[in-house]
């Protein structure tokens, strides 16, 4: 009976020790960052391609950031942003478009032209990732 007491008591003390770190913590309270998203409304429209017929472009995007005062810089200029993007867009050929990959290699593409036109006013990219929430081309 004393050698099961003795071992549940050896198997406890690692949990009870683990438990008193967790208290210790849980009193400290490090704020994690906050990771919003800043989704562009309305879509961008728009077309592109050369040759007698346009094809024609509707994306929604959304912007990742971390914390409250990134959003609010990264909101302060989505103008700028949006024609950025339109711009990039409109470029596009129809060859480039259907290509294998072609999304992905946009999207890197419009992350890179967000980041750059953000250096240019805040010193800073500012946003970590550009996601597509939708992309239509006809």
């Amino acid at each position: 009976m004393k050698v099961w007491i003795a071992l549940l008591l050896a198997l406890s003390l690692p949990l009870m020790a683990h438990a008193e770190e967790e208290a210790e913590e849980d009193g400290k309270e490090v704020a994690a960052p906050v990771v919003s998203y800043v989704t562009l409304v309305p879509a961008l429209v728009g077309n592109f391609g050369d040759g007698p017929k346009l094809k024609f472009f509707k994306a929604d995007l959304s912007l990742r950031v971390t914390g409250p005062d990134i959003e609010a810089k990264v909101k302060h200029h989505e103008p700028l942003i949006r024609n950025q993007l339109v711009m990039l867009f409109s470029q596009q050929t129809e060859e480039a478009m259907a290509a294998s990959g072609a999304r992905e290699t946009l999207r890197a593409e419009a992350l890179k032209q967000v980041q750059d036109v953000l250096n240019q006013e805040e010193g800073q990219p500012l946003v970590e990732d550009l996601l597509f929430n939708n992309l239509i081309i006809q």
